[in-house]
C-alpha cells in the first residue's frame, strides 16, 4: 500500500526542523522528525535540521541563524514536560527572527491542547497527531498562499482567533513511509550519544521505530493516535540491515511503546535476522501478559539484551484503576521467567500516586523492585503526572484537582515532583515517603554494583533538594545536565 498523492515542491520550498535542547548529554536520535524530513525531501522540498540537543546552541545563536536565512516553515516538536522550561522562550526567539516563516509546533505536547499552545506561544500552526501527510499539505499552502481551512490535522491562528480543523487519520501502512533521513542529521554524533548498559566500548548505537501506538490505554499515558500500527518484519529488518552495513551500528533501542505484543512476530523477527546474517544487540519495550520462557529465549537469540516493562504497581486494585489490563500475578510470572532465562536486563518501571495508591502500595513497589532487580539501571519511583491528553488529566479536571492546561503548566516543574495528589496523604508526607523509598532503592543499587556509597549519598541529596524545593532542574538518576558550549555556532 502506498501513501496518498501528495504535492511536490521545488527546492525553493524550505523547512527547518529544530531539535530543542533537553540539557543532557545522552540524546536519542529524533526518529520522528527524521521521518518527516524524509517525506518532505522525497517530495522535493529543501529540508534543514538544527540540533540544539546535541550542540546546546543558545536561543540567541538560533536567532542569529534565522536572521541570516529564509524558511517557509520552522518546525518544533515537544513533550508537555518541556513547555515552560524550554519551549516558551524558544518560541519567543523564533518569533523575533523568523521573518515570513510560519512557526509550526507538533508532537505529544501541543496535539491535545492546540488552542492553549497557540495562544500562549504565538506560534502560527499546530500539527495535531502524526504529520507525515499534514506537513506536505501545510507547506503547499504556505508557498502557494492557500487557505488552511481544508487541511485536516491543523490548528492555526488568524490573529487572536484559533481555528481547529478536524483530525487527520494517521498513516495506516507504515511500510509505505521512506526510511528516516539519517544523512540530514549529525548521525555519527547521535550514534555515540547514548551508551546502553549492554554496549561494549567503541560500539555504535541508534534508536528506531518498528511501529506506532499500543493495544492498551493506561490512564496516565497520552498517545497522539489510537490503536496499534506496525511495520512488517521484512521492512524493519531492511532498515536494520542498512544501519548495520552502511553505518556499522549493531546496538539498537526500539522506540515503540510496545514492540513485544505477539509471539509470532518475534519468532519471525528472529528468522529474518538469521536469513540476512545480521547480528545485533537491542533493547525494547514489552507487556507482561505474553512473556514466557519460549518468547524470552527467542528474544535473546535475536540479540535482545534489555526489556523495559511498565509493571507500574504491585497492587491489583491500582492496576485495575489505571486501566493497565494486567495483574500482580502476571507481573510476578514475567519477572520469574526473566530471572530464569538469565542474562537479560529488565527495566522495572513503577509509578506511585495513581488512583488507589497509599503508603502500603509504595512499600510493595519498593520490595518488588529490590526482589527482582538485576541492577542494569538505577531504578527509582516517581509520582504519576496527569499530562494533558491522558485519561488521568481529564479525571483530575473532573475531580476538581485541575482546571485545565494553564493550571497544569502553572504547577508543573519536574516530573519527579507531585503535580496533583490523588491520595489521601498530605503532600509533605508524600515527599517524606518518596525520599525514604528512593533512598532505599539507591542504596540497594550501589550496594549490589560499585559499592560507591558516596555517589549514592550525592544522588539521595539531589532527591532531597528536589523534594524540598532547593533545585528544580533534576533529570532523574540516569541523566546529567550539560550547559551550552560558549563558542558553539548554529
Amino acid at each position: 500500500m502506498s501513501l496518498p498523492e501528495l504535492p511536490r515542491f521545488s527546492q525553493d520550498a524550505k523547512i527547518l526542523f529544530i531539535i530543542h535542547d533537553v540539557y543532557q548529554d545522552d540524546n536519542l536520535f529524533p526518529s520522528g522528525v527524521a521521518y518527516l524530513a524524509a517525506v518532505l525531501r522525497d517530495l522535493g522540498a529543501s529540508v534543514e535540521i538544527c540540533c540544539m540537543d546535541l550542540y546546546h546552541y543558545s536561543n540567541a545563536q538560533l536567532e542569529e541563524k534565522l536572521r541570516d536565512a529564509a524558511y517557509d516553515l520552522i518546525g518544533v516538536g515537544f513533550m508537555a514536560a518541556r513547555f515552560k522550561e524550554t519551549i516558551l522562550d524558544l518560541c519567543a526567539s523564533i518569533n523575533r527572527a523568523k521573518k515570513d516563516a510560519w512557526l509550526v509546533l507538533g508532537a505529544h505536547g501541543p496535539s491535545p491542547i492546540p488552542e492553549y499552545v497557540l495562544k500562549t506561544t504565538r506560534a502560527d500552526v499546530v500539527a495535531m497527531g502524526e504529520a507525515e501527510l499534514t506537513l506536505p499539505e501545510l507547506l503547499f499552502c504556505k508557498v502557494n498562499g492557500r487557505d488552511l481551512r481544508g487541511v485536516p490535522g491543523l490548528a492555526y491562528r488568524i490573529g487572536d482567533e484559533v481555528v481547529v480543523n478536524p483530525r487527520r487519520k494517521p498513516v495506516a501502512a507504515l511500510d509505505a513511509l521512506p526510511f528516516p533521513a539519517w544523512d540530514l542529521f549529525p548521525i555519527e554524533t547521535y550514534m555515540r550519544s547514548v551508551v546502553w548498559p549492554w554496549q561494549e566500548s567503541g560500539e555504535k548505537s541508534l534508536n528506531f521505530s518498528a511501529g506506532r501506538g499500543c493495544i492498551n490505554k493506561c490512564n496516565f499515558c497520552y498517545r497522539m493516535e489510537r490503536g496499534l500500527r506496525v511495520r512488517s518484519v521484512e521492512n524493519i529488518v531492511s532498515e536494520v540491515k542498512i544501519l548495520y552495513n552502511n553505518y556499522g551500528i549493531n546496538n539498537f533501542y526500539i522506540n515503540d511503546e510496545l514492540f513485544v505484543f505477539k509471539k509470532e512476530r518475534i519468532f519471525d523477527f528472529e528468522k529474518q535476522l538469521e536469513v540476512n546474517d545480521i547480528h545485533i544487540k537491542f533493547g525494547c519495550d514489552a507487556r507482561v501478559d505474553i512473556i514466557d520462557r519460549e518468547l524470552l529465549e527467542s528474544l535473546k537469540r535475536c540479540g535482545c539484551k534489555f526489556l523495559c516493562i511498565g509493571f507500574e504497581s504491585a497492587s491489583d486494585e491500582v492496576l485495575r484503576l489505571m486501566n493497565k489490563n494486567t495483574t500482580y500475578a502476571q507481573n510476578i510470572r514475567a519477572l520469574e521467567a526473566i530471572t530464569a532465562v538469565g542474562n537479560l536486563g529488565v527495566g522495572l518501571n513503577f509509578l506511585w500516586n495513581n488512583l488507589g495508591d497509599d503508603e502500603k502500595t509504595l512499600l510493595r513497589n519498593v520490595e518488588l523492585i529490590k526482589t527482582y532487580n538485576n541492577y542494569d539501571q538505577l531504578r527509582t519511583i516517581r509520582p504519576v503526572t496527569p499530562y494533558p491528553g491522558s485519561d488521568l488529566y481529564y479525571k483530575a479536571v473532573d475531580m476538581g484537582l485541575l482546571t485545565g492546561p494553564e493550571d497544569f503548566f502553572d504547577r508543573f516543574v519536574n516530573s519527579d515532583l507531585l503535580l496533583v495528589n490523588f491520595m489521601d496523604i498530605p503532600t509533605e508526607r508524600v515527599y517524606e515517603l518518596l525520599l525514604e523509598a528512593n533512598t532505599d532503592l539507591i542504596n540497594d543499587h550501589f550496594r549490589h554494583t560499585s559499592g560507591d556509597m558516596q555517589t549514592a549519598q550525592t544522588m539521595i541529596q539531589q532527591f532531597a533538594d528536589l523534594y524540598s524545593g532547593k533545585i528544580t532542574n533534576f533529570r532523574g538518576a540516569r541523566h546529567y545536565k550539560k550547559h551550552a558550549p560558549e563558542k558553539a555556532s548554529a
